[in-house]
């Protein structure tokens, strides 16, 4: 499947357009953060965001092989790839036939998936264009609408073209949001995406994002996970060795943004759970993390510290 992708993914870069992002080379999630920006600060400011329920689970696969046959003539090439849709799901060491969908986890599903919605793409090339911009990473997407009619269309086409893949769209998951004025936000790719006053020009609002209430939700989870109490046994040291991987991952997604005062949070988090943790491992009542297991204390034992790792960017549209 890996040889297969290699040879067939320069095949369709040639015929994908602008407005996809996922799993494509020198292409990345952030790029598509920064579309969306630009797009919202050009009076975009009705955003349809939407969620394709079971995505890669449910593409149809004729429709996805006549969108394969558009580009790719070798007969060989084609059996293979319909041999590969059709091989089933493995459960319970029985084999189930499946008759939509792409193989689960395999290194070709992602470029299969490309393939099926580069008719949506298509779509905004063409009737959808004067709906708003598109913005999509793989099965994620956003349409960036001047007003709220416009976005109800872009709905509508989005939901039409879908059906002709197998695809529906997640009714409680996909919704419309105004940014006019910062009244709303959304959440985007892990971002939550909302218009800020500028603190320059007044009455002027300006797109920012920064790490959404989940990604935090899940950071958390993961520094809990690492000092509960029933881990006390093991050095502090070798708890920090274990954090330190999954902060700078984090901060080298989210620095990306305006994210300093999440970054702040989740510092002054990572330094209570530690405290937390060395006061129980030595038998001590309470934090104990402003008087014996200070910031001195944090920085001494090498926790990574992600304040001051933003990479700020420009609010203006134009840049």
């Amino acid at each position: 499947m890996t040889a297969a992708k290699l040879v067939l993914e320069p095949v369709f870069e040639a015929q994908f357009t602008e407005a996809s992002y996922g799993f494509r080379p020198k292409r990345s999630a952030i790029d598509a953060c920064e579309a969306v920006r630009v797009a919202a600060n050009q009076r975009r400011e009705w955003v349809f965001e939407a969620d394709i329920r079971d995505c890669f689970g449910t593409i149809d696969h004729d429709a996805l092989m006549a969108q394969v046959a558009r580009r790719v003539v070798d007969r060989p090439i084609l059996k293979l790839i319909r041999g590969w849709l059709r091989m089933g799901v493995l459960e319970g060491g029985v084999t189930s036939p499946t008759g939509a969908g792409t193989p689960q986890g395999s290194p070709i599903s992602p470029l299969m998936a490309n393939i099926a919605l580069h008719v949506l793409d298509e779509a905004w090339q063409g009737e959808g264009r004067r709906l708003g911009v598109l913005v999509r990473y793989c099965d994620d997407f956003v349409v960036l609408s001047p007003s709220g009619q416009r976005a109800e269309q872009a709905r509508e086409l989005a939901a039409e073209v879908l059906e002709q893949l197998g695809m529906r769209l997640h009714p409680e998951k996909s919704g419309i949001a105004c940014l006019a004025r910062g009244g709303q936000g959304f959440d985007f790719l892990g971002f939550h995406h909302r218009k800020v006053e500028s603190w320059k020009w007044r009455g002027r609002f300006y797109l920012r994002r920064w790490p959404s209430a989940r990604a935090l939700r899940v950071l958390r989870d993961k520094v809990r996970a690492a000092t509960v109490r029933s881990k006390t046994e093991r050095p502090v040291s070798a708890v920090v060795a274990d954090l330190n991987p999954v902060l700078r991952g984090w901060a080298a997604y989210f620095r990306n943004g305006n994210s300093g005062r999440k970054f702040n949070v989740i510092d002054g988090y990572v330094h209570e759970r530690l405290a937390i943790f060395a006061s129980r491992k030595h038998g001590l009542r309470g934090r104990n993390w402003t008087t014996r297991y200070t910031y001195g204390w944090i920085t001494r034992i090498g926790v990574y510290r992600l304040t001051g790792n933003v990479h700020w960017v420009t609010a203006h549209a134009s840049r």
